[in-house]
């Protein structure tokens, strides 16, 4: 893949190579996530980061990693705070903001939608995340932390046992994190839903193919023994056609502690994109895990920036740049921070 200006859209765009590419370049962006360097290789530079639907960690996220390379964010949240609400078309928009932007990073209700905006766009368009379609940086963060939770294992993503949990019809991330798993070897997924919030066929189709070995079921606690991962995911109310619907499904599978006790492995990684639903008729990843340090919910987070600092690093073609534009901060090292 030539990451140089290219829009990010889907995972399909992908090899294995790309990826480690990715996840290498995330791993130079540690000690300038860390506040340890500053670099102002993007000084001067905008993103345009328009938000269509709520969000809070991506969105944050993506302007954190932008503001991290010296560069400055725009926000555009809502669709009353824009002109497609006075039906100006997404064509129009696109070719309007990205003659105020250098990369633009959209998140849109409707699938397929941020590839639309993209093909008119003149800069490099980063997908946060379209309707139930796809969330590819979400899917990269989440395999370059499970990279990072193995290896503390001596294990690497090859040969992967892991549990996906939850809403796997509308839950874009476990899509996106699907198809990644099909660029590796001798996998193991177990998809657990009710059989209404089943994984996409086509999705369940490719990895099969790729030569995963896949398992559906409705039990919990048996799929999630003997598996490197559990990967938990509330249910999108958002995409059901009513608010009754969506609470059919909400709490129907639990993960606190008694039950991972009970059931995990002792060293398996918990896993969840957020936000994790809190309320008493949900919790689908309960509170009491908190303690638990194999919940790697908030390590995801942190390693967000990193994988978004090097997309925008790539795609802007930075990389061998910012170490020139960089220099210590003496405030971090002499404890303000910490």
């Amino acid at each position: 893949m030539e990451f140089a200006g290219s829009h990010i859209l889907s995972i399909q765009q992908f090899e294995r190579n790309d990826v480690e590419r990715v996840f290498s370049v995330a791993d130079q962006m540690e000690p300038y996530a860390q506040r340890k360097r500053v670099t102002k290789v993007l000084d001067g530079a905008i993103l345009g980061n328009m938000f269509f639907e709520p969000s809070t960690r991506t969105r944050v996220s993506f302007g954190s990693a932008f503001n991290l390379l010296g560069g400055e964010v725009r926000e555009t949240t809502g669709f009353e705070s824009s002109a497609i609400a006075k039906g100006e078309s997404l064509y129009d928009t696109a070719r309007v903001l990205s003659g105020y932007s250098d990369a633009i990073v959209m998140r849109h209700p409707q699938a397929g939608s941020v590839a639309e905006f993209a093909a008119a766009s003149r800069v490099p368009v980063l997908n946060g995340g379209d309707g139930s379609n796809e969330h590819p940086s979400q899917a990269l963060l989440d395999l370059y932390t499970i990279k990072k939770e193995l290896a503390g294992q001596g294990r690497e993503i090859d040969r992967l046992r892991i549990a996906m949990v939850g809403d796997l019809r509308y839950g874009r991330t476990v899509h996106s994190l699907c198809k990644l798993l099909s660029l590796y070897r001798e996998v193991q997924v177990r998809l657990v839903s009710p059989q209404e919030l089943r994984m996409p066929g086509e999705i369940v189709e490719q990895m099969r193919n790729a030569g995963l070995q896949v398992e559906e079921s409705e039990a919990l606690e048996e799929s999630i023994a003997h598996v490197d991962i559990v990967y938990s995911t509330r249910i999108q109310e958002e995409r059901f056609n009513s608010q009754e619907e969506a609470d059919l499904y909400r709490g129907r599978f639990r993960l606190n502690q008694s039950v991972y006790t009970a059931h995990c492995e002792p060293n398996t990684v918990i896993m969840h994109p957020l936000p994790r639903d809190s309320r008493d008729n949900a919790r689908e990843l309960d509170d009491d895990l908190n303690d638990n340090p194999n919940l790697a919910i908030f390590r995801q987070t942190d390693n967000g920036v990193l994988v978004r600092m090097a997309l925008f690093a790539l795609t802007l073609d930075v990389v061998d740049q910012v170490a020139q534009h960089s220099r210590e901060v003496n405030w971090y090292t002499a404890g303000r921070f910490q």
